[in-house]
């Protein structure tokens, strides 16, 4: 398994308990003592991101963030710097700064959101370009210039007021919400950009809040930070394997916590603009009229331009084809016009299970496949189960006094390696889907 993080660190006081469990938790690492052994790291492995101890007094770290993505590019490096927010790392390059000791729970969180983001910006670069090719222009993405909107959750005790108040006078919107009930009131009615979760004496409703965001498609980006009391029987661990972002306790200067959340937001921010300006591209006037995905022709140019683009970047690429599986009640309702009235549907459903960074495409009657940019194989097959899971679970009408049917898919995936023909490996994949229906 190669190395997907980077740690740049002069010692293992913070990097080797982080190494460790970031290991053992699938994000393998490795650690570069300097900026020269960083650099050759990146050009020889495919790294997802890097974690550059700055806590450490390693003052010329400051530097690295930019070192690094610059040694990167085209490949876009999320830099994640551990030390203390307000310090004035921010203007060095970073893209979070977190507190140390950063628990491994919670820098795969980070991780894994900083990275999707990174995907789906050079995503969005790459249908820049393919959609100007025929004439038509995407919106940039556009930032939101209104105050950070912050939900605070709990009783309000001395210590939480107080963070409040901080949020406040920094320009943050703060809203209160004393039960678990009022809070998801206000997530469902209004938009907002983190969360706070005041554990107090009942840390459960707390974690049953964040479960909930956690279970919710519209709210599961939302980052959660939540305000834990001293002595807690809830452990760093379990709140972050819960969906918790981030923990502070009433013992954390309310300046700092409050500069954790602005962070945490403005993280949120960034990334709800790029998913808005891919999401824009279906109104295009270039998609399927029917279904909202890709045309066959449109993918097929696009699919060539993300494998330059994965070779450039060192990214893997994969494809995932899907095809409705022949099943007697399938061709009843084939033959019955029913089908065909159920496409639109299933199309739209394939269009709304991948990630804004993927690009679904219909590529005939009954055949969508997916490209999915840094996906290895394995999990570009996991993908195509799981949409074709969601789907096989939703009834479609049959015809007045017909029992309903439902669709089930025969998936065929390739990986495109470098030099591969991005063309031939689809076929590949179609084929695979079509000997799945053989079988």
């Amino acid at each position: 398994m190669e190395a997907r993080v980077l740690i740049v660190a002069r010692d293992d006081a913070l990097a080797g308990p982080l190494a460790d469990g970031l290991d053992r938790l699938g994000w393998r690492t490795i650690t570069a003592r300097g900026p020269y052994a960083a650099i050759a790291a990146l050009a020889d492995l495919q790294i997802e991101a890097a974690i550059v101890d700055v806590a450490s007094g390693n003052e010329d770290a400051l530097g690295y963030a930019k070192r690094l993505k610059a040694a990167c590019a085209p490949r876009r490096l999320p830099v994640i710097a551990i030390g203390e927010p307000g310090d004035g790392i921010e203007a060095h390059g970073f893209d979070l700064v977190l507190s140390p000791p950063l628990h491994p729970a919670q820098a795969v969180l980070r991780l894994e959101s900083l990275v999707r983001l990174a995907v789906a910006e050079e995503e969005f670069e790459l249908r820049l370009e393919t959609f100007s090719d025929r004439g038509r222009r995407l919106d940039m993405p556009e930032g939101d210039p209104t105050p950070f909107r912050i939900l605070a959750v709990g009783e309000p005790a001395p210590q939480f007021l107080a963070l409040s108040n901080v949020l406040q006078r920094s320009g943050a919107e703060v809203v209160g919400a004393f039960t678990a009930y009022t809070a998801f009131d206000y997530l469902h009615e209004r938009a907002f950009d983190a969360v706070v979760l005041w554990a107090g004496e009942t840390p459960q409703e707390a974690m049953s809040i964040a479960a909930g965001m956690r279970r919710n498609t519209r709210l599961f980006h939302i980052p959660a930070l939540l305000y834990m009391q001293a002595g807690s029987q809830l452990t760093l661990s379990e709140a972050y394997h819960r969906g918790i972002s981030d923990v502070a306790s009433p013992e954390t200067p309310e300046s700092e916590t409050a500069r954790r959340v602005t962070e945490l937001a403005r993280s949120y921010r960034r990334q709800t603009a790029i998913r808005r300006a891919l999401e824009k591209a279906r109104s295009s006037g270039l998609m399927d009229a029917a279904t909202g995905l890709f045309t066959r022709d449109l993918f097929a140019a696009h699919l060539m331009r993300l494998a330059s683009a994965a070779r450039l970047r060192n990214r893997p690429l994969s494809v995932c084809v899907l095809r409705v599986a022949e099943r007697p009640e399938v061709s009843i309702a084939r033959s019955g016009g029913w089908l065909d009235r159920a496409i639109p549907q299933i199309g739209s459903m394939v269009g709304r299970l991948v990630r804004v960074e993927d690009t679904a495409a219909r590529l005939g009657p009954e055949l969508f496949a997916l490209a999915l940019p840094a996906t290895p194989l394995g999990a570009a097959r996991a993908a195509g189960e799981r949409i074709a899971a969601v789907i096989s679970c939703t009834a479609f009408e049959a015809g007045e006094g017909k029992a309903p049917f439902v669709v089930e898919f025969d998936i065929g995936v390739a990986e495109i390696k470098p030099g591969d023909n991005p063309a031939l490996a689809l076929e590949q994949a179609a084929y695979r889907a079509a000997q799945r229906e053989a079988s």
